[in-house]
C-alpha cells in the first residue's frame, strides 16, 4: 500500500528540492510513498496569479486568500466518498512528537497545508482542516519546513522505508527517552577511545548500558520525557541514584 502525501504550497519547488533527496527519495522511487506537490498560485482566479490579500482587522502584513486554497484542495478531494485527513501547519497547532508520526503513518493519505504570510483566511481553515499542527514553539516564514519534517518522521514509519526497522524502533523518542551515545571504527580517535563494554561481546551488559545511558541523557536533557515514559522498576531504581 502506497502512502500519499499531497501539500499544497506556493513554493513547490522549495519542497522537491529536499524531499526528493537521500531515504525520502528512494521511498517514492520504490513505490512506498507518492509526493503530490501542488502549486496553489496555479489555481488563483485573480489574473496576476494573486494569492494573498490585507487583513480586515487591519495590522501589518498580508493573508493568503481562501479561494485559491480551497479550489486547490478540491481538485484533490472532489468526488471521493471520504475526506482526506488535512492538516494545517501551524505555530497555534499542537505540538508534533513520535506518537503523532506514528499515528498518521497509519493512514493511507494526508493533506499537508502550507501557510505564508501572516497566515490564512479562517474561513477555509474552517471548511477544510481536520487538525493543525506545530514543530516547536517559534514562528517561521512558511510551512513548508514544517511539512516537509512531518513527511520525513512519518516515512520512516512505513515498512521498507529504512533498510532496517530496527533503526528507527532504536532511535530518541520512539520508547519515550532519549537515544544512547553510538560510536563507530576507530575504536581510538586522538586519545578517545569508545566505552569497553561496547566491544566486550556479552550483549545483555551491552543493551543494560544502552538503557542506562539512554536514562541518563533523558534526565539531563528532557526530565519531563520520564514522566511519560514506560519505566521498570529496574529503570527507577537506577534514576533514583542521581536524585540523591
Amino acid at each position: 500500500m502506497i502512502m500519499k502525501f499531497n501539500v499544497l504550497t506556493l513554493f513547490p519547488d522549495m519542497l522537491r528540492s529536499v524531499l526528493g533527496e537521500s531515504i525520502i527519495g528512494r521511498a517514492e522511487e520504490k513505490g512506498i510513498i507518492e509526493l503530490n506537490i501542488l502549486n496553489i498560485r496555479d489555481f488563483s482566479k485573480d489574473k496576476h496569479k494573486k494569492t494573498d490579500d490585507a487583513p480586515f482587522s487591519g495590522g501589518g502584513g498580508m493573508l493568503m486568500t481562501p479561494q485559491p486554497i480551497y479550489d486547490a484542495y478540491m481538485s484533490i478531494a472532489d468526488g471521493r466518498k471520504e475526506k482526506p485527513h488535512t492538516i494545517y501547519m501551524s505555530p497555534k497547532g499542537k505540538v508534533f512528537n513520535q506518537e503523532k508520526a506514528k499515528e498518521l503513518s497509519k493512514m493511507d493519505e494526508i493533506v499537508l497545508l502550507c501557510g505564508h504570510y501572516e497566515g490564512v483566511d479562517q474561513r477555509v481553515l474552517d471548511m477544510i482542516v481536520d487538525e493543525e499542527i506545530s514543530i516547536g514553539d517559534f514562528v517561521l516564514t512558511g510551512g513548508e519546513i514544517p511539512a516537509m519534517a512531518v513527511i520525513d518522521a512519518v516515512s520512516r514509519m512505513l515498512p521498507g522505508v529504512l533498510a532496517n526497522e530496527k533503526s528507527y524502533g532504536d532511535e530518541s523518542h520512539f520508547d519515550g527517552l532519549l537515544e544512547y551515545p553510538q560510536y563507530t571504527h576507530p575504536q581510538e580517535f586522538m586519545g578517545r577511545k569508545i566505552p569497553e563494554i561496547l566491544i566486550s561481546g556479552h550483549h545483555k551488559n551491552i543493551e543494560k548500558w544502552k538503557r542506562e545511558q539512554s536514562l541518563i541523557i533523558t534526565k539531563q536533557n528532557r526530565p519531563d520525557m520520564l514522566e511519560r515514559a514506560d519505566l521498570s522498576e529496574e529503570d527507577r531504581r537506577f534514576l533514583a541514584k542521581f536524585d540523591k
